[in-house]
């Protein structure tokens, strides 16, 4: 443990840096609460989304580094705004017609249009819990709801109505005049109609405990500040949240980065310490736009684990947090193939820096297993296209040629992959698969491979047959690259693929013989 620990105080990896920032806010004394608390927020007002994994998955792995570096303990929140007024109708629900009516009720007071859960919240609180709970994830979960009517709350909200006018001058400066008239820090919830609503305060009684504005349907009212009748706006809610359940670390979205000052000066108002801080970039479709929990643009969860494995989607969301990515189904095998490269590479490594550095580490928490992916995923897509295969046993006929010892029992993680390859293959590649007769050089270079391959009776391995492939268009092509791109347009109908060599390794040369003789034929081109 001295090692690691020594190491991972110098480590490069973002989460170490992260809980070595985190690190200083206890060098002089534990936190009183006895543990370190890190918190993500779950605004539930559409069906749980990628990004909500992601932001989840990276503060694990900052939790993760924390405790290589401390014995202070440690929890992690998953916070859900529940409470939060529907202000709008996700079009991705059944019926969504029938939600029109419960317009800026809470979330949690909205009927569940899928009729499986008490509230429309409810309902997308279980699903985000689900989700978590497929990765394994060590979390408490609190839902706003609960957090106000439970009087785990009062004592902050109480705060709130004593220091109201502090906390409304941090608010109005960031405000428009016109918005400045009508705002407040609190949200009644009309005991009648269940709505929230955005009305300003006649009277904050810090004493009482109580708030008085008129009611928009006519007359004055007056309620408690505590017990679930009033909830405070999101930013305020953001900083009260902070200081009372003392959190430590909190991530979110570039869009918050803004606010981050409110933030922290509502929780240091209400008597709380502002945690660390990390914003991470946005997801974007194919289309380029930011991913929306309302719209079900880009990948789902759900979509991910159709076609790969969890540890391949945590794998992503660990690259490159400050940059925004594009997620769609085409970064699907590239974050498969390179989840399994770390872990040989992980393995390769007897450095603990290395190894502390390698994403594996924080995807496993230390405890990184082997990997059996002795064809990669790309190759898999390859053999699915030109064998047509409809079945996972189709692609497991290749790699047992290839590697007699493989099985499903001794090597899942392949397994695995080889069913997740052929729905991929189906799904995405087969639609879009346009192959080209080739050209009078690449035809005489085809045939050249193709008499190559004949009378081959060298090993079947990956290097042993790329020199065959390379000798071939070496004198043919400059660059080379040409050579390859026009084996993966004529013989693949793609603008890109794997090693040839190790493509013939595994496809048989018998077989890639037959390709060639299709191609030249123009059979697959028709």
């Amino acid at each position: 443990m001295g090692d690691m620990r020594d190491a991972a105080m110098t480590s490069k990896a973002w989460p170490f840096q992260e809980a070595r920032r985190l690190l200083k806010r206890y060098e002089k004394a534990p936190p009183e609460k006895g543990y370190v608390l890190f918190q993500t927020g779950y605004g539930p007002s559409g069906l749980p989304h990628i990004g909500t994994f992601g932001e989840v998955a990276r503060t694990t792995m900052v939790r993760r580094a924390f405790e290589v570096l401390s014995d202070i303990p440690t929890k992690l929140v998953c916070f859900s705004d529940d409470l939060d007024g529907m202000r709008k109708v996700p079009g991705n629900v059944p019926n969504p017609e029938a939600l029109e009516e419960h317009l800026q009720k809470p979330l949690t007071s909205v009927p569940d249009p899928f009729g499986t859960h008490e509230s429309f919240g409810d309902h997308n609180n279980a699903m985000l819990r689900r989700f978590l709970d497929t990765f394994g994830f060590d979390y408490e979960f609190i839902s706003a709801r609960d957090f106000y009517r439970s009087g785990r709350f009062d004592e902050i909200l109480l705060r709130c109505a004593a220091r109201y006018d502090d906390l409304m001058k941090i608010m109005l400066r960031s405000l428009r005049e016109e918005r400045q008239q009508t705002y407040s820090i609190f949200l009644p919830i009309h005991p009648e109609t269940g709505r929230v609503m955005y009305v300003p305060m006649k009277h904050v009684d810090a004493k009482e405990g109580t708030v008085t504005f008129d009611d928009p349907d006519g007359g004055e009212m007056t309620m408690p500040v505590t017990g679930g009748h009033v909830k405070l706006q999101w930013k305020p809610d953001f900083g009260a949240r902070w200081a009372a359940l003392g959190c430590d670390f909190e991530m979110y979205g570039k869009e918050h980065a803004t606010n981050e000052k409110i933030y922290d000066a509502i929780c240091r108002t209400l008597g709380g310490r502002p945690p660390e801080h990390f914003s991470f970039e946005l997801f974007l479709d194919d289309q380029g736009q930011k991913i929306s929990k309302s719209s079900g643009n880009g990948v789902s969860i759900d979509e991910w684990l159709t076609y790969a494995s969890t540890e391949s989607l945590s794998y992503f969301m660990y690259q490159k947090p400050k940059t925004a990515k594009r997620l769609f189904f085409d970064v699907i095998p590239k974050a498969v193939d390179e989840y399994h490269q770390q872990l040989r590479a992980y393995h390769a490594a007897n450095d603990p820096a290395k190894r502390l550095n390698n994403p594996v580490w924080h995807i496993h928490g230390g405890d990184v297993p082997q990997s059996t992916m002795i064809v990669s995923f790309a190759m898999m897509l390859n053999l699915a296209s030109v064998s047509g295969a409809e079945d996972k046993d189709t692609l497991w006929g290749f790699m047992q040629r290839y590697a007699p010892e493989a099985s499903s029992g001794s090597h899942p993680d392949l397994d695995a992959a080889a069913g997740f390859a052929v729905r991929y293959y189906n799904d995405f590649v087969k639609p879009t698969k346009v192959y080209r007769v080739p050209t009078p050089v690449e035809r005489e270079a085809l045939e050249a491979l193709r008499a190559e391959l004949v009378v081959y009776n060298g090993p079947m391995d990956d290097e042993a047959l790329q020199s065959v492939v390379y000798a071939v268009g070496r004198d043919r092509f400059d660059p080379l690259r040409g050579w390859f791109t026009a084996l993966y347009e004529v013989l693949l109908g793609a603008s890109q693929g794997p090693r040839f060599g190790g493509f013939i390794a595994l496809y048989g040369a018998d077989e890639t013989v037959a390709l060639i003789d299709a191609a030249l034929a123009g059979q697959l081109a028709a």
